[in-house]
Protein backbone atom coordinates (compact mmCIF):
# COMPACT_ATOMS: atom_id res chain seq x y z
CA UNK A 1 0.00 0.00 0.00
CA UNK A 2 1.10 3.31 -0.90
CA UNK A 3 1.44 5.94 2.36
CA UNK A 4 0.71 9.19 0.76
CA UNK A 5 1.33 10.55 4.18
CA UNK A 6 5.48 8.92 3.68
CA UNK A 7 4.85 10.36 0.56
CA UNK A 8 3.90 14.11 1.11
CA UNK A 9 6.54 14.88 3.97
CA UNK A 10 9.00 14.45 1.29
CA UNK A 11 7.29 16.62 -1.39
CA UNK A 12 9.38 20.06 -2.04
CA UNK A 13 6.80 21.68 -5.46
CA UNK A 14 5.06 24.51 -5.48
CA UNK A 15 2.85 22.63 -8.57
CA UNK A 16 3.77 19.62 -9.28
CA UNK A 17 1.77 16.71 -7.29
CA UNK A 18 -0.41 19.27 -5.34
CA UNK A 19 -2.91 17.79 -6.88
CA UNK A 20 -2.36 14.21 -6.25
CA UNK A 21 -5.21 11.55 -7.04
CA UNK A 22 -3.87 7.41 -5.93
CA UNK A 23 -6.03 5.19 -7.34
CA UNK A 24 -5.97 1.17 -6.80
CA UNK A 25 -7.22 0.36 -10.43
CA UNK A 26 -8.00 2.98 -13.82
CA UNK A 27 -7.56 1.81 -17.60
CA UNK A 28 -5.02 4.05 -18.04
CA UNK A 29 -3.12 6.55 -15.83
CA UNK A 30 -2.52 8.95 -19.20
CA UNK A 31 -5.67 8.47 -21.10
CA UNK A 32 -7.09 9.99 -18.01
CA UNK A 33 -5.34 12.96 -17.51
CA UNK A 34 -5.44 13.82 -20.99
CA UNK A 35 -9.79 13.86 -21.34
CA UNK A 36 -10.54 14.22 -17.69
CA UNK A 37 -12.49 17.48 -17.10
CA UNK A 38 -12.78 16.92 -13.11
CA UNK A 39 -8.64 16.17 -12.98
CA UNK A 40 -7.43 19.58 -14.97
CA UNK A 41 -5.29 21.27 -12.70
CA UNK A 42 -1.65 21.74 -14.21
CA UNK A 43 0.61 19.84 -12.50
CA UNK A 44 -1.65 17.00 -11.35
CA UNK A 45 -0.28 14.05 -10.55
CA UNK A 46 -1.92 10.48 -10.99
CA UNK A 47 -0.73 7.25 -9.71
CA UNK A 48 -2.70 3.81 -9.76
CA UNK A 49 -1.37 0.59 -8.59
CA UNK A 50 -2.86 -0.84 -11.66
CA UNK A 51 -3.73 -0.43 -15.04
CA UNK A 52 -5.98 -2.39 -16.94
CA UNK A 53 -5.05 -0.86 -20.53
CA UNK A 54 -1.42 0.23 -19.41
CA UNK A 55 0.54 0.63 -22.57
CA UNK A 56 3.67 2.18 -23.67
CA UNK A 57 4.64 3.50 -26.87
CA UNK A 58 3.15 2.69 -30.07
CA UNK A 59 0.57 1.57 -27.92
CA UNK A 60 3.07 -1.67 -26.62
CA UNK A 61 1.26 -3.30 -23.98
CA UNK A 62 3.13 -2.25 -20.09
CA UNK A 63 2.73 -4.84 -17.57
CA UNK A 64 3.61 -4.25 -13.86
CA UNK A 65 3.13 -6.08 -10.72
CA UNK A 66 -0.04 -3.99 -8.78
CA UNK A 67 1.68 -2.70 -5.29
CA UNK A 68 5.40 -2.89 -6.61
CA UNK A 69 6.12 -0.40 -9.25
CA UNK A 70 5.21 2.99 -9.99
CA UNK A 71 3.11 3.84 -12.95
CA UNK A 72 2.09 7.29 -12.76
CA UNK A 73 1.31 10.35 -15.25
CA UNK A 74 1.92 14.02 -14.49
CA UNK A 75 -0.34 16.76 -16.31
CA UNK A 76 1.31 19.80 -17.80
CA UNK A 77 -1.47 22.54 -19.21
CA UNK A 78 0.27 26.10 -18.85
CA UNK A 79 3.18 27.66 -20.84
CA UNK A 80 3.42 24.95 -23.17
CA UNK A 81 5.78 25.49 -26.05
CA UNK A 82 4.73 23.58 -28.89
CA UNK A 83 7.90 23.79 -31.12
CA UNK A 84 10.19 22.01 -27.89
CA UNK A 85 7.76 19.80 -26.82
CA UNK A 86 9.79 16.14 -27.34
CA UNK A 87 12.55 18.00 -24.86
CA UNK A 88 10.20 17.21 -21.79
CA UNK A 89 9.94 13.16 -23.31
CA UNK A 90 14.02 13.63 -23.03
CA UNK A 91 14.03 15.88 -19.64
CA UNK A 92 11.51 13.01 -18.00
CA UNK A 93 14.06 10.42 -18.88
CA UNK A 94 17.12 12.60 -17.58
CA UNK A 95 14.58 13.20 -14.12
CA UNK A 96 14.48 9.60 -13.52
CA UNK A 97 18.01 8.90 -14.53
CA UNK A 98 19.03 11.47 -11.67
CA UNK A 99 16.54 10.18 -9.24
CA UNK A 100 18.07 6.98 -9.41
CA UNK A 101 21.80 8.01 -9.20
CA UNK A 102 20.43 10.17 -6.29
CA UNK A 103 18.88 7.53 -4.55
CA UNK A 104 20.88 4.09 -5.45
CA UNK A 105 23.49 5.54 -7.11
CA UNK A 106 22.61 2.75 -10.06
CA UNK A 107 24.75 3.74 -13.71
CA UNK A 108 21.89 4.74 -15.54
CA UNK A 109 21.84 5.17 -19.54
CA UNK A 110 19.47 7.05 -21.41
CA UNK A 111 18.34 5.12 -24.85
CA UNK A 112 16.87 7.30 -27.63
CA UNK A 113 13.75 8.01 -27.48
CA UNK A 114 12.43 7.15 -24.20
CA UNK A 115 14.25 4.41 -22.19
CA UNK A 116 16.02 4.20 -19.13
CA UNK A 117 18.80 1.54 -18.94
CA UNK A 118 20.94 -0.32 -15.71
CA UNK A 119 23.22 -2.53 -17.53
CA UNK A 120 21.48 -2.38 -20.68
CA UNK A 121 18.39 -3.74 -19.05
CA UNK A 122 15.48 -1.68 -18.56
CA UNK A 123 13.90 -0.04 -15.79
CA UNK A 124 11.90 2.99 -16.56
CA UNK A 125 10.24 4.19 -19.82
CA UNK A 126 8.04 7.34 -20.45
CA UNK A 127 5.52 8.10 -22.59
CA UNK A 128 4.80 11.55 -23.58
CA UNK A 129 1.15 12.69 -24.75
CA UNK A 130 -0.41 15.91 -25.73
CA UNK A 131 -4.15 16.91 -27.11
CA UNK A 132 -4.60 20.21 -29.23
CA UNK A 133 -6.93 22.77 -30.19
CA UNK A 134 -6.44 24.28 -32.77
CA UNK A 135 -2.92 24.31 -33.54
CA UNK A 136 -2.08 24.74 -29.88
CA UNK A 137 -1.03 22.49 -27.45
CA UNK A 138 -3.76 22.39 -24.73
CA UNK A 139 -2.34 19.48 -22.36
CA UNK A 140 0.77 17.48 -22.24
CA UNK A 141 0.58 14.33 -19.90
CA UNK A 142 3.89 12.29 -19.43
CA UNK A 143 3.59 9.13 -18.39
CA UNK A 144 6.27 7.51 -16.47
CA UNK A 145 6.53 3.54 -15.63
CA UNK A 146 9.26 2.47 -13.21
CA UNK A 147 10.18 -0.83 -11.80
CA UNK A 148 10.56 -0.69 -8.69
CA UNK A 149 10.12 -3.49 -6.00
CA UNK A 150 8.97 -6.46 -8.73
CA UNK A 151 11.33 -9.65 -8.27
CA UNK A 152 11.25 -11.11 -11.34
CA UNK A 153 10.22 -10.69 -15.16
CA UNK A 154 9.33 -13.88 -17.19
CA UNK A 155 8.69 -14.11 -20.88
CA UNK A 156 10.32 -12.64 -23.67
CA UNK A 157 11.40 -9.37 -24.28
CA UNK A 158 13.26 -6.72 -27.03
CA UNK A 159 15.12 -4.94 -24.23
CA UNK A 160 15.00 -7.78 -20.66
CA UNK A 161 14.00 -5.59 -17.68
CA UNK A 162 14.69 -5.39 -14.34
CA UNK A 163 14.04 -2.90 -11.36
CA UNK A 164 15.76 -1.35 -8.71
CA UNK A 165 14.84 -4.38 -5.80
CA UNK A 166 17.34 -6.35 -8.35
CA UNK A 167 20.14 -3.97 -9.02
CA UNK A 168 19.94 -2.15 -5.75
CA UNK A 169 19.53 -5.65 -3.83
CA UNK A 170 16.69 -4.67 -1.30
CA UNK A 171 13.61 -3.28 -1.24
CA UNK A 172 12.75 0.45 -1.52
CA UNK A 173 10.71 2.92 -0.41
CA UNK A 174 8.12 4.52 -3.46
CA UNK A 175 7.04 6.84 -1.79
CA UNK A 176 10.71 8.70 -1.29
CA UNK A 177 11.45 7.46 -4.93
CA UNK A 178 7.57 9.63 -6.69
CA UNK A 179 9.04 12.53 -4.29
CA UNK A 180 12.74 12.61 -5.76
CA UNK A 181 11.43 12.33 -8.79
CA UNK A 182 8.51 14.66 -9.02
CA UNK A 183 10.89 17.43 -7.10
CA UNK A 184 13.16 16.98 -10.11
CA UNK A 185 10.57 16.64 -12.69
CA UNK A 186 9.42 20.46 -11.67
CA UNK A 187 12.91 21.59 -11.40
CA UNK A 188 13.50 20.38 -14.88
CA UNK A 189 10.13 21.89 -16.39
CA UNK A 190 12.03 25.17 -15.32
CA UNK A 191 14.96 24.57 -17.28
CA UNK A 192 12.86 23.75 -20.00
CA UNK A 193 11.56 27.22 -20.27
CA UNK A 194 14.88 29.12 -19.61
CA UNK A 195 17.83 26.38 -20.68
CA UNK A 196 16.97 23.96 -23.06
CA UNK A 197 20.00 23.16 -24.01
CA UNK A 198 20.71 22.19 -20.62
CA UNK A 199 18.15 19.55 -21.19
CA UNK A 200 19.79 18.20 -24.25
CA UNK A 201 23.68 18.15 -23.10
CA UNK A 202 22.58 16.13 -19.68
CA UNK A 203 20.72 13.71 -21.84
CA UNK A 204 23.51 13.72 -24.27
CA UNK A 205 26.05 12.93 -21.26
CA UNK A 206 24.01 10.01 -20.16
CA UNK A 207 23.23 8.22 -24.01
CA UNK A 208 26.28 5.67 -24.65
CA UNK A 209 24.79 5.18 -28.17
CA UNK A 210 25.78 8.59 -29.37
CA UNK A 211 28.33 7.35 -32.34
CA UNK A 212 27.78 4.09 -32.53
CA UNK A 213 26.64 2.39 -35.32
CA UNK A 214 22.75 1.41 -35.02
CA UNK A 215 19.23 -0.04 -37.04
CA UNK A 216 16.54 1.76 -36.26
CA UNK A 217 13.25 0.79 -37.33
CA UNK A 218 10.10 2.39 -37.34
CA UNK A 219 7.10 -0.01 -39.05
CA UNK A 220 8.09 -1.85 -41.42
CA UNK A 221 10.81 0.27 -42.25
CA UNK A 222 14.68 -0.41 -41.21
CA UNK A 223 17.33 1.97 -41.28
CA UNK A 224 20.90 1.36 -40.66
CA UNK A 225 23.84 4.62 -40.11
CA UNK A 226 25.64 6.34 -37.09
CA UNK A 227 23.89 7.92 -34.54
CA UNK A 228 25.35 11.72 -34.66
CA UNK A 229 23.76 13.36 -32.54
CA UNK A 230 20.18 14.93 -31.68
CA UNK A 231 18.86 18.13 -32.55
CA UNK A 232 17.11 21.44 -30.68
CA UNK A 233 14.32 19.42 -30.53
CA UNK A 234 15.30 16.24 -29.73
CA UNK A 235 15.29 14.47 -32.76
CA UNK A 236 17.75 11.80 -33.92
CA UNK A 237 20.79 12.35 -36.50
CA UNK A 238 21.46 9.67 -38.32
CA UNK A 239 24.30 9.39 -40.98
CA UNK A 240 23.46 6.92 -43.78
CA UNK A 241 26.11 7.02 -46.03
CA UNK A 242 27.04 10.91 -46.89
CA UNK A 243 23.54 11.71 -45.52
CA UNK A 244 21.80 13.20 -42.50
CA UNK A 245 18.62 11.94 -41.59
CA UNK A 246 16.12 13.85 -38.97
CA UNK A 247 14.67 10.39 -37.27
CA UNK A 248 11.40 11.40 -34.74
CA UNK A 249 10.04 8.09 -34.09
CA UNK A 250 11.72 4.25 -34.36
CA UNK A 251 12.73 1.33 -32.46
CA UNK A 252 16.95 1.28 -31.67
CA UNK A 253 19.27 -1.25 -31.63
CA UNK A 254 23.32 -1.48 -31.73
CA UNK A 255 23.95 -3.33 -35.22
Amino acid sequence: MFNIEEFDIKLDTEFIGRNFIYSDEVESTNSLLLTSKEFNQNGTVLLAEHQTKGRGRKDRTWISNAGQNLTFSILLKSDLKDHKINLINLGSSVVVAQALENLFQLDIELKWPNDVLVAKKKIAGILLESTSKGNKINRIVVGIGINVNQPNYPGKFDIQPTSIRKEFKSIVSRERLLSEILNLFEDMVDIWKKEPNKILNDWRNRCKMIGERIKIIDEEKVKAGIFIDIDDYGFMELKIADKIEKIHFGDVSLR
